[in-house]
């Protein structure tokens, strides 16, 4: 029995090892396809508002005094903003920085557009306009919570693979931590609304 138990301690070692490690594997995949399905949501939710937007664009050419320029940045800063694709199981803050950065512009440049819409009565009284604009106001409010249940997603993948002692099969099996999506850059600062009444 003696000349056993060596055999017998090392295979249950073995056992647990392979036990750990394959829980520890599944465990990361299936969270790591839950931030994936988060990141799809989020995209969906952006593609949403850039197809809302192209719509909203054409609509605002109808005017024919409108401001062009206006027009352009949008236009530009929407053609940006689906120029950027992220791989959600590589994503590193940088990309996400930047795919933040340019989805801020795009909101920003939109903001112009509809502050820019209220000296035209003609483009406010469209019902069309109108409709287009309820909608992308309900897009930024799911963009909003698709970004937030893409976080929520990334809190117990990260703290999975961020745990000791499954950060060492962390760093061998290549689950690197992911970046939260954090607030655009400015939105700390309070809003400046000035009203025009000429």
């Amino acid at each position: 029995m003696k000349k056993f138990l060596p055999w017998i301690i090392i295979g249950i070692l073995v056992i647990g090892l392979y036990s750990w490690g394959k829980g520890f594997n599944n465990t990361a995949v299936n969270l790591n396809e839950n931030v994936k399905e988060a990141w799809g949501n989020v995209q969906t939710s952006y593609q949403r508002r850039n197809d809302l937007i192209g719509n909203l664009v054409n609509t605002v050419k109808g005017a024919a005094d409108f401001e062009k320029s206006t027009l352009t940045a949008v236009i530009e800063a929407r053609a940006k903003a689906t120029s950027i694709n992220i791989d959600p199981s590589n994503v590193t803050p940088e990309q996400l920085a930047k795919y933040n950065q340019v989805q801020g512009g795009l909101s920003g440049a939109l903001k112009s557009l509809l502050v820019t819409v209220e000296r035209y009565p003609e483009l406010k009284a469209n019902q069309n306009f109108l409709k287009l604009q309820d909608e992308l106001t309900s897009t930024e409010n799911t963009i909003q919570t698709a970004r937030t249940r893409y976080n929520e997603k990334i809190k117990p993948y990260n703290v999975h693979v961020n745990s000791f002692p499954n950060s060492i099969l962390a760093g061998i099996l290549n689950f690197d931590e992911k970046p939260y999506f954090d607030a655009e850059v400015g939105a700390d600062k309070p809003v400046n609304v000035e009203f025009d009444f000429n």
